[in-house]
């Protein structure tokens, strides 16, 4: 029996779901079982209540298992007890796994929810880490790395590092021989150390000893001169002179040469940092050296200058001296080249050329405005440069002068040259020979001031040591111009020959002790520029140099230091004082400009505080792109704007032909063959001879017009009156430049032919269209008659009650002529166009019979005019009538009161102005536009490059305001 009830399900374990996630339905079939009242448990029932591992699950119970009485419970059914349990248990380990596998996945789910979308950062990680997996193929990457037991075999071996470490400690422990070796080693590095110290110092020492030996020589020469009363002493003290004086130049010898020896190395070391550098330079950009930037500085200031007639502050080397005194052979042994036209006795400096020399791999020049380099080591090179500087000072010089105050830029670089910037002045004359204009004098001495009055120009002065200086002109300029002479270094030249011709070589002592002259001086210096010889080189110039200075006795007699000598010397001291001068000018000069600026910018912001500071060339781009959108703006003319413009314009040129030579003349004939004849004949002539030649014309101005629009059109606030000026000059040359195309009349003749030959009116809308033009065009014809008849009669009676105007007597007679015309024209309605001469005889007449005196010229200009009102009255009336007119003309009745000639005429008048305007808005649309706006921009561009054209058209005190800032 139990085991009956077991298998009928009787501890079946039915669970229900949470019922707040069921259907309200639901609910109610779910437990069918359980009633909703409580349940009477009998008193023996027994109660099994199951627990669940699913928490967030109700717990149920299971059914009552109901005990019948009478039936013990057997004890010896022990297996079917072990089968209830074994089934129990399997029930209970199935809820479990489900119910945990249930709560897990809603855990889990929830902490999902939980979880940020991280989707919307994706944008952070770049692309190109996603898509690595694509491109690098990590499988191979890992098989391609070593094993951890190949690493470990690469590591060093910490046990034989430290077996190595421990004997190196023993071999340098005290008195060991390694303590030996290393301590002379050390004790080599310190020789060397001090070699190297040594020349440095020996040089210090031989300049210390020079001095000594001069000192002691300037002694032994005083006591040798106070002895002199002594022969015997005399003859020792001049042996002992001799003798100092012996090891003095030796001394100066042996310093001078190891002097050389040192610059030699340096120079070469130098050149090799130099052209490692520029080997370089495609690889890294290179900063402009100090006195490349410094030239430029100079270069932009003299145009500055010439702007607003200021004097730049900045330090420069001014080269002066007499004409033919080797000045220009001084500024090229600083340059190391001979780069400067040579000439015998002949003025060949005719303009300032301004020299900036620098250091380079390479021993080059070139020209400020020019990118071609001249290599200074190639005779050819240098015969070119000297040609294209003596071609420039030509071309600078204006006709009727001699000299230019124009100057020219050169940069010359190489190694070892020093850094500054010289400028070399014509030659300072002292009488104006032939061949050379009045003022040549003058204008060299005012070229030579206006340089030399800069209180930071290094002047240098060139004195020709051959010439007496007592005919030298160039030291009373220097004096006047640095009279204290603090920045004035004096230059001797040709001491060679001076040596050779000076009786007395005391007085070039006192040249260059600045003794013979009043004019003071930093420095002076005794220079040797060559034998003479225009083909010298420089080095041989410089070997020259130094061999007369060493076997000189202006040296030997200590007349001369060793450091006011050579070239060399004279290049070192000239730079120094450039560089001091730089240094102690530059930064005052830049305050100066800032405080300047600052005026301007203050200026400027109080009377354009909205505008921005645009200078002429950035005004001339801004007006540049607003013209050049101003054409484009023709691009977007409609076509119905284009033809609209056209057909009128063209019919205002043209209609009084069509009246007065086609019109009126055709509707004097009698009957409508007449009419359509004469009618054919005048168009074909026409439009043979004039029409294509006025709707080109109508194009053109209609073109002309359109953009003339576009540029004069305001735009608002946005409207900057400061381009009218700019655009009205580009739009006149624009239109000058422009021409139409030739063919244009030859086609435009076959159309309008076509189109005048064309009768047929293929529907009312055309028919009505034609009598409303032909209407419009009488009425304004039908006005212009009136109102010249009332200013040939004088105001009717209405104006003269009201406004007490009378009339003069000529219009009183044409008044009673007009009267008695009139009364003509009543008798008879279809009177010709013009008046018969008995006609015109009858009417005077009848004026003389009433007093008025009359002449028949008066007659017939009066008559044309009332018979032209009559005759514009009856058309307008005879359009009236045609206005029915379409059905007879479409089925080619004959009716007489109906001939509605002049309708069809003008309809293949307003057809073929219809059919040119759309023609001319076509070629304008696709070549004309076009081919205008190629010629503003042509003119844009030539205005661009004509500063002068910039300085006419962009003007006013903005735009000053704005150069000075940009300056």
């Amino acid at each position: 029996v139990i085991c009956r009830s077991l298998a009928n399900s009787s501890y079946g374990i039915k669970r229900k779901s949470p019922l707040q996630n069921l259907h309200l339905v639901s609910r109610s079939i779910r437990h069918p079982y359980y009633p909703s009242s409580k349940l009477q448990r009998p008193p023996l029932r027994i109660s099994i209540q199951l627990f669940s591992s699913l928490n967030r699950l109700p717990l149920h119970k299971t059914k009552l298992l109901n005990v019948k009485y009478g039936y013990p419970f057997h004890r010896n059914f022990w297996l079917a007890r072990l089968a209830s349990r074994l089934l129990k248990l399997r029930y209970l380990v199935l809820g479990s796994a489900v119910g945990g596998g249930y709560t897990a996945k809603k855990t889990y789910d929830q902490w999902k929810d939980m979880m940020p979308d991280l989707d919307e950062y994706k944008w952070i990680v770049p692309d190109f880490i996603w898509e690595l997996d694509e491109h690098i193929d990590f499988e191979k990457l890992i098989k391609a790395l070593p094993d951890a037991d190949d690493l470990a075999k690469l590591l060093p071996d910490f046990d034989k590092i430290g077996e190595s470490f421990t004997s190196l400690k023993g071999f340098f422990s005290p008195g060991s021989p390694g303590e030996t070796a290393f301590r002379a080693t050390d004790q080599g590095y310190d020789n060397d150390k001090q070699y190297k110290k040594g020349l440095l110092g020996e040089l210090i020492l031989l300049q210390q000893q020079i001095q000594q030996h001069e000192e002691e020589a300037r002694r032994a020469a005083g006591q040798y001169n106070m002895g002199s009363s002594q022969q015997k002493r005399k003859v020792s003290d001049k042996e002992k002179v001799d003798q100092l004086q012996e090891e003095l130049l030796r001394t100066q010898l042996k310093y001078q040469r190891m002097l050389e020896r040192l610059e030699k190395e340096n120079k070469e070391l130098r050149k090799l940092v130099l052209q490692r550098d520029d080997k370089g330079i495609h690889q890294r950009k290179l900063k402009k050296s100090l006195i490349d930037m410094y030239s430029e500085v100079l270069d932009i200031l003299s145009d500055y200058d010439a702007s607003y007639n200021t004097q730049d502050h900045l330090p420069r080397v001014v080269v002066v001296g007499d004409q033919s005194a080797g000045k220009t052979s001084v500024l090229e042994m600083i340059a190391q080249a001979r780069i400067f036209p040579r000439g015998s006795g002949e003025m060949m400096t005719r303009s300032p050329v301004k020299v900036t020399l620098s250091e380079g791999p390479h021993h080059v020049a070139l020209f400020k405005d020019s990118s071609r380099e001249f290599d200074l080591t190639k005779e050819e090179d240098l015969a070119a440069l000297r040609n294209e500087i003596e071609i420039r000072m030509r071309n600078s010089v204006k006709e009727g002068c001699t000299v230019s105050t124009e100057t020219i830029s050169l940069s010359v670089k190489g190694p070892g040259l020093q850094r500054m910037v010289l400028v070399d002045l014509p030659g300072v004359i002292s009488t104006v020979t032939s061949g050379m204009a009045p003022d040549t004098k003058e204008t060299i001495f005012s070229i030579s001031k206006a340089y030399m009055q800069n209180p930071n120009a290094i002047i240098l002065c060139i004195q020709d040591g051959s010439v007496d200086a007592e005919r030298s002109i160039v030291t009373d300029l220097v004096s006047q111009m640095d009279p204290q002479g603090k920045r004035t270094i004096f230059v001797l030249t040709k001491v060679d020959l001076a040596e050779k011709n000076v009786a007395s070589p005391s007085r070039i002592q006192q040249i260059i002790e600045g003794k013979l002259f009043p004019m003071k001086a930093l420095g002076y210096f005794a220079v040797v520029t060559g034998k003479g010889n225009s083909s010298e080189s420089i080095e041989s110039i410089k070997e020259y140099e130094e061999e007369f200075f060493q076997n000189s006795k202006l040296l030997k007699t200590c007349m001369l230091k060793a450091h006011q000598v050579t070239t060399k010397n004279l290049s070192l001291a000239v730079s120094d004082c450039f560089w001091k001068m730089v240094r102690e000018s530059v930064e005052q000069q830049a305050d100066a400009f800032k405080a300047t600026r600052f005026n301007l910018e203050t200026e400027w912001k109080n009377n354009y505080p909205r505008l921005r500071e645009l200078d002429r060339n950035e005004l001339f781009e801004k007006a540049k792109n607003e013209i050049l959108d101003e054409v484009i703006s023709l691009t977007q003319v409609t076509p119905k704007h284009w033809e609209e413009i056209l057909q009128k314009t063209l019919w205002e040129r043209v209609s009084t032909h069509v009246i007065e030579n086609i019109y009126l003349p055709a509707a004097q004939t009698m009957n409508s063959g007449t009419f359509n004849t004469t009618v054919d004949i005048k168009l074909k002539q026409w439009t043979d001879k004039q029409l294509p030649n006025k709707a080109v014309e109508v194009a053109w101005e209609t073109l002309q017009e359109e953009f003339s629009r576009f540029m004069t059109e305001q735009k608002g606030k946005e409207h900057d009156d400061i381009f009218d000026k700019l655009k009205q000059a580009v739009k006149e040359e624009s239109i000058k430049r422009h021409k139409w195309n030739e063919r244009a009349e030859d086609s435009l003749r076959v159309i309008q032919h076509n189109a005048l030959e064309d009768r047929s009116i293929s529907d009312k809308q055309q028919w009505d269209a034609a009598i409303h033009f032909m209407e419009e065009t009488l009425q304004s014809r039908l006005k212009d008659t009136e109102s010249v008849i009332e200013d040939m009669v004088g105001p009717d009676w209405k104006k003269r009650w009201l406004y007490w105007i009378g009339r003069t007597k000529e219009q009183n007679i044409r008044n009673e002529t007009k009267n008695e015309l009139e009364k003509l024209i009543k008798c008879n309605e279809e009177h010709a166009a013009y008046l018969a001469n008995d006609e015109v005889t009858t009417v005077r007449k009848n004026l003389e019979a009433r007093g008025i005196a009359v002449d028949p010229c008066l007659i017939k200009d009066t008559w044309h005019q009332i018979y032209r009102r009559y005759f514009l009255k009856t058309a307008l009336n005879h359009c009236n009538l045609c206005r029915r007119g379409f059905y007879y003309y479409q089925r080619h009745f004959v009716d007489s009161e109906l001939e509605c000639n002049d309708i069809v005429l003008f309809w293949r008048i307003q057809r073929m102005l219809a059919i040119t305007a759309n023609t001319l808005r076509q070629q304008l649309t696709n070549t004309e536009v076009r081919r205008l706006e190629k010629n503003v921009k042509e003119v844009l561009e030539d205005f661009a490059e004509d500063n002068e054209k910039k300085l006419k058209l962009l003007t006013g005190k903005r735009v000053q305001l704005a150069e000075d800032l940009s300056k």
